[in-house]
């Protein structure tokens, strides 16, 4: 029996990339408090923001009555880590020139976590890819403010983007670092009984 995919985001990126796999779905948002707990990782919290998106989904939809054996939910969370620590998106322009100055000229990691949840079993995943930044003028991240693009990205970039152009080189999955990991979401959904 076919099962219904539901994704937890209203993610432009993510809706095109489970498109571009041929993966029909629905999409129901998942509106969560995404504050970090006290010392926790980036790991824990990506871990964490993916995992209760899905349930949030998924108790939304039984309130619908639309939450059957056959509904499995999707949901995801990207976050940026520098030097152990989370980078979010920019409150304003100040903070996304901080940060874009932050990350000019390093490594950073993208940790994308994907979370699949049915009826009777949750699973969470979450991939690491390394991004490795230019060097940035202040007039460059000006600029790239003023077409706004940062404005709510995690790092205040995009890397399908405009923002592609700092990226000199990724280490890993560079459809994580958009929004989905496409091999380890194709990986979970099979287990998981969705095929395209």
């Amino acid at each position: 029996m076919n099962k219904n995919l539901v994704l937890a985001s209203a993610s432009p990126r993510r809706t095109a990339l489970l498109q571009q796999m041929n993966i029909a779905h629905t999409v129901t948002p998942a509106d969560i408090d995404e504050t970090p707990r006290l010392n926790e990782t980036p790991l824990a919290l990506v871990s964490r923001l993916a995992a209760e998106k899905a349930e949030v989904v998924k108790t939304q939809l039984q309130q619908r009555g639309q939450f059957t054996q056959n509904t499995v939910i999707l949901a995801s969370d990207t976050l940026i880590a520098f030097n152990g620590e989370c980078v979010g998106k920019p409150e304003d322009k100040a903070d996304a020139k901080r940060i874009l100055r932050m990350l000019s000229g390093h490594t950073h990691d993208v940790l994308t976590a994907i979370s699949v949840l049915s009826e009777s079993k949750q699973e969470t995943q979450v991939v690491s890819t390394s991004v490795n930044f230019a060097i940035l003028t202040d007039s460059q991240i000006d600029a790239y403010w003023e077409t706004g693009e940062p404005v709510d990205k995690a790092g205040s970039y995009a890397i399908q983007g405009i923002g592609g152009e700092f990226v000199v080189s990724i280490n890993g999955s560079a459809s994580a670092v958009v929004g989905l990991p496409l091999y380890e979401t194709r990986q979970l959904l099979n287990a998981f009984g969705v095929k395209s």
